[in-house]
């Protein structure tokens, strides 16, 4: 029996084989370098050093994250990409940046990051000014405009804000004799009547559980801002719970859902009493609400949830940044006595003037402040210095993009520092200094097209709410300058007023204001 010969391959197929090897070789050889120098020739914007695992997130730590901010931007420039653990953040703190990212980019940066804690309060996203963008935000904002914050509707509240502005000032004048107000709480329950009566029929304070709903809706507030592990490292979201910041959210949750679930049983009960009507003409906003749910014709789903989600976000937004605005106003003002006096004067000429008698002592009404310029300057100017929300609410990038030569990337989230513009000396003289008379003559407004004044945003997410909220400072200002004469407590000097605000989304005095009032007229 022969032994089986050794088949040996044949050259020609041993050389192809090599041959074949090596240019396979060479072109994971080329690609890994052309992939390489790509992604060398791709420009990021200017970033701090970042650590393994939470990249930037410690240079960020503390209550103030915008005051953190700028100090990184003062060294890395006005258009910054941090690392908060997993998650690009680009920071905007120049008016050209804010202006790229609200206005000439703005179609691409008008959606919003889905953080846990916006999500939980807030149903989902159901609300409108933390609901990504997409076809139901278009529409729940518009009708939201169109029902409450037209400058149609928001006319037809002018009574609402009288009458609640007269009664804190009846307040006052009863407790002023007993010591010394507390100027930020009052404040506070006004906002909060105002908007509650506007969107409920009527105030907080007629319900038993107003002073509850007040406390919950305000530290929702304070959480929607709150840094939650899970949102920026995957595999973390269990520290939340060991923090118990999980379990702070749930319960402010809850508690908020129990009594806003039992006003809008409340509120479809009475509807169902009153017939079955389609629209609730002249009603209040969540009668409008019901009447969309009840609204076949509808491209989205919108239930109780959708009411809820709306209501509190309104609630929430309008009543906060309204009183922190006001409160604002109140301490530049004692910081500043003869800004307070300026103010004094011009309203006393401007309500002498159009009074009948020599002397006005009665309560200014909301015709009386079209011309008070100087009323609008020292406003603009405490939101210059005080914006009632230091950084914006976060965007998130829906696809990549460019601005100047850097390459930022898809689901990049987007925060506009406004804080750090208006107090950008390359752009403001003496901005840190209270001085409202740079305002006067001046055609720079905060209504989203100067964008080194953007206090409200700017392009398609900019708060829709504006003018509402400014009326409802002007007129209250303007009567509490008018009919009371103001002074710190005791012997507290004016370098002793704390001028801290409070950490949170929204950022009003961290410490109260109290303050003597006497009344001007008897």
């Amino acid at each position: 029996m022969s032994l089986p010969t050794l088949q040996l391959p044949n050259i020609h197929q041993t050389l192809l084989f090599f041959s074949l090897s090596t240019i396979f070789l060479l072109f994971i050889i080329c690609t890994k370098r052309v992939l390489l120098f790509s992604k060398k020739l791709t420009k990021y914007p200017p970033s701090p050093l970042k650590l393994p695992i939470i990249g930037n997130l410690h240079q960020i730590a503390g209550l103030l994250p915008h005051r953190s901010l700028r100090a990184l931007s003062d060294k890395h420039g006005p258009l910054m990409l941090l690392h908060l653990g997993q998650v690009p953040l680009l920071v905007a703190s120049s008016p050209d940046m804010a202006r790229e990212v609200m206005k000439t980019q703005d179609h691409l940066f008008s959606s919003r990051p889905s953080l846990k804690a916006g999500m939980t309060i807030l149903y989902d996203g159901k609300d409108v000014a933390f609901s990504p963008y997409g076809e139901y935000w278009k529409q729940v904002r518009k009708f939201s405009v169109h029902n409450l914050l037209s400058p149609k509707m928001v006319y037809s509240y002018k009574s609402i804000r009288e009458e609640e502005v007269g009664f804190t000032l009846e307040k006052i004048r009863s407790r002023c004799a007993h010591g010394a107000v507390n100027v930020s709480e009052e404040l506070k329950y006004l906002a909060r009547d105002i908007i509650s009566r506007i969107l409920l029929g009527k105030c907080l304070r007629e319900y038993e559980w107003g002073d509850k709903i007040q406390r919950v809706i305000s530290e929702s507030s304070g959480l929607l801002g709150a840094f939650l592990v899970g949102d920026y490292l995957r595999g973390f979201g269990w520290m939340d719970s060991v923090t118990g910041v999980d379990g702070r959210i749930q319960k402010s949750f809850k508690e908020a859902d129990e009594i806003l679930d039992r006003i809008v049983e409340d509120e479809m009960m009475s509807a169902w009493r009153e017939g079955d009507h389609d629209e609730f003409e002249g009603d209040s906003f969540i009668r409008i609400l019901i009447s969309l749910e009840k609204d076949k014709t509808r491209k989205f789903p919108f239930g109780k949830d959708n009411i809820k989600a709306i209501i509190k976000d309104m609630l929430g937004a309008g009543t906060e940044s309204t009183y922190t605005v006001m409160g604002w106003v109140m301490a530049e003002l004692m910081k500043n006595p003869n800004t307070l006096k300026k103010l004094r004067n011009e309203i006393r000429e401007m309500t002498t003037a159009t009074a009948e008698t020599t002397t006005t002592k009665g309560m200014i009404k909301e015709q009386e402040l079209g011309k008070m310029w100087y009323l609008k300057a020292v406003i603009k100017e405490a939101l210059r210095l005080h914006p009632p929300g230091p950084l914006l609410v976060p965007r998130e990038l829906m696809e990549t993009t460019q601005i100047g030569s850097y390459e930022i990337p898809q689901h990049t989230r987007v925060v506009t520092n406004v804080w750090a513009i208006s107090r950008d000396p390359k752009v403001w003289e003496a901005p840190d200094e209270f001085r409202p008379e740079r305002f006067l003559g001046s055609c720079v407004d905060f209504k989203g097209h100067d964008f080194e004044l953007t206090p409200f945003g700017a392009g398609r997410r900019i708060c829709p709410g504006i003018q509402f909220s400014i009326l409802i400072i002007e007129l209250t200002i303007a009567n509490l300058v008018h009919l009371f004469d103001w002074a710190l407590p005791g012997s507290m000097a004016v370098e002793d007023l704390d001028m801290i605000e409070a950490p949170g989304i929204t950022a009003p005095k961290r410490v109260d204001l109290v303050l003597d009032a006497t009344p001007c007229f008897s």
